[in-house]
Order: structure tokens, then sequence, then C-alpha cells
């Protein structure tokens, strides 16, 4: 049986494998990919300590770097974590290699997908002028005219990041009303440089080598409409990766797995969450790495001085 079993191989999963590592913690790490998200990027900007990075570099590094202090503590296994179960007073991992493994303890660090632009051309112009991250790409448009899809919370706090360094901003939404915080809204579409546009479909995204622009439909007229801009920055949603605790810990609406942000522990005692798969407010690889170690030293309590 092992200590812990960490599944995930993002910023959050490998910085808790270097933890438990560190600490001794009969570990298995169960991951199929390394990097999250962030794999994609081609450009990272944001990565403390390191100006300036690919998503295939960062990758590359999280590996490298739990590898380097695994030795013989830390069991690296590349397949995917099925399903967890409780099991007695421990816990049960069914692996996509059909095996199993036990655990005193469980750290999720599973990430999310977002949601991707279903318009013709989005697939093609991703890393091309249309990005899912405002926070990594926004300051690569400074003085441009962009556009944000998208109209809840997210949608407009991107918006807000972007105008403090584009030349304009226009958010479209598909639905007849915003879905943010009116007082969001309010700010947000109160600043000189911002428009909104309501029952608007993006329906395709057009450029050469880069975006140009892109088309909509204007949902009440059925009016076909462009807008030129060099930027797309999509806000349509967020899946977690959290179908293996279905059943298992509590979920919220989204799926998302709630934990306590004091310590990370989920609904179930044994079993700690970090990264974005959890109910947390902010997600970035920052904030899912420093989540994790959270979880990690928390975890280490639990096992070893209670």
């Amino acid at each position: 049986m092992y200590d812990l079993i960490i599944i995930g191989g993002g910023p959050a999963g490998t910085s808790a494998g270097v933890y438990a590592s560190r600490k001794r913690l009969k570990t298995l790490f169960v991951t199929k990919e390394w990097g999250g998200q962030s794999v994609v990027s081609p450009n990272i900007q944001n990565w403390i300590g390191t100006p300036s990075i690919s998503g295939d570099e960062l990758a590359r590094s999280l590996r490298e770097h739990l590898e380097k202090y695994a030795g013989e503590v830390v069991e690296i296994k590349n397949t995917l974590a099925q399903k967890v179960d409780k099991d007695g007073d421990s816990f049960k991992v069914t692996l996509d290699d059909g095996t199993e493994a036990t655990a005193k303890a469980i750290l999720i660090a599973s990430g999310s997908d977002r949601r991707h632009l279903k318009a013709v051309g989005a697939k093609e112009f991703e890393h091309k002028g249309l990005t899912y991250c405002a926070t990594c790409d926004g300051p690569l448009f400074s003085d441009q005219d962009v556009a944000v899809i998208g109209g809840g919370n997210a949608g407009f706090e991107t918006a807000a990041q972007l105008l403090a360094y584009t030349k304009s901003v226009t958010l479209l939404h598909r639905g007849p009303d915003y879905k943010a915080d009116p007082v969001t809204v309010k700010k947000v579409l109160g600043h000189e440089n911002m428009t909104g546009i309501l029952n608007a479909d993006t329906k395709e995204i057009v450029g050469d080598k880069f975006v140009t622009g892109l088309k909509y439909e204007d949902m009440e007229s059925g009016e076909n409409k462009e807008l030129t801009v060099s930027g797309v920055f999509v806000e349509i949603g967020m899946v977690p990766n959290t179908s293996l605790v279905t059943g298992t810990v509590e979920l919220d609406e989204y799926r998302r797995i709630v934990i306590d942000p004091w310590t990370q522990q989920t609904s179930v005692p044994g079993i700690w969450a970090a990264g974005d798969c959890t109910n947390v407010k902010y997600h970035q690889n920052n904030i899912s790495a420093g989540d994790a170690v959270k979880a990690l030293e928390d975890i280490y309590i639990h096992l070893k001085a209670r």
C-alpha cells in the first residue's frame, strides 16, 4: 500500500510529487500527460522564475524535476486514473491499464479542459490570434483591437484585464442577457474603449496567417456581421476532469471538487484536491502549484503527525 497516490501531471500534481519525495512519502504518481492545459501554449510569460517558456518546455521541465527527485520514493506510472473509491480505511484507484492501487491518502490534481469555440476557423487560428488565456497571451495584443467571446464573469474579467493595454475590447455574448454579476457588467461596459454585443452568435474566425476578424450572426435580426480584430479571447467555460471522483466526493454545480481552501481537503477525509479541478476562484499555473504544496503539507501532517 502507498502512503499517497497523486493523480495528474500538471503544475499542481508535479509540485505535490516533488514535495512528497522530499518528505519521503511512498507515492504512486499517475499521469498520462505532463504540463496541463499550458502544454499547447507557444509562449508562457507568467510562470514565475522563467520570463518566457513554451508549453512543451514547461511540461518537459516539470517531468524532469519530478524524475530527478523521485528516487525510490515516488513511482511514476504513465496511465490514466479511471475511478477513486473508498476501501475501508484506505482508498482504491482503478487505472486505465486495468490495474488497481491502494493508498492511505489521495491527491486529485486532474485539471480541467477549456470549452472550445465551435466556430469555423477556431481550431485553425488557435495560438494564431485566438487564445483561451488572457493572462498568458493578453500583453501580446497591446494597442490592438480585440474581442472577447463569453458573457459570464470570466468573460468580463478578461475584458477588464485586456482594457489595461489593448486599443479596444468588444465582448460578444450569445444570449439576450449577460451572465456576469450586474456590478461587474456595469463597471466594465462603462469603460470608454469597451463595447458589448448581445445576441451575437460567433460563426467564423477569419484571417490569413493570423486572425484579422470574426463573423457573427445577430440572433435578433438574423443579419450576418463582421468585426475586425487582431485577437480573439474565448471564455465560454471550463470542463473539470472529475468523473473519476463522481459519487465519491462533493462536487459543485459545475462539477468542480469542493475543497476547504485552508487545507485543500475535500468532503471525504483522506482525499485532497488542487488545481483547476477544484472550486477555487482563480485558475493559474502558479496558484495550482501553491495549492498543491499546501495540500501536501496537510497530507503529511495527516499521515505522520496525528
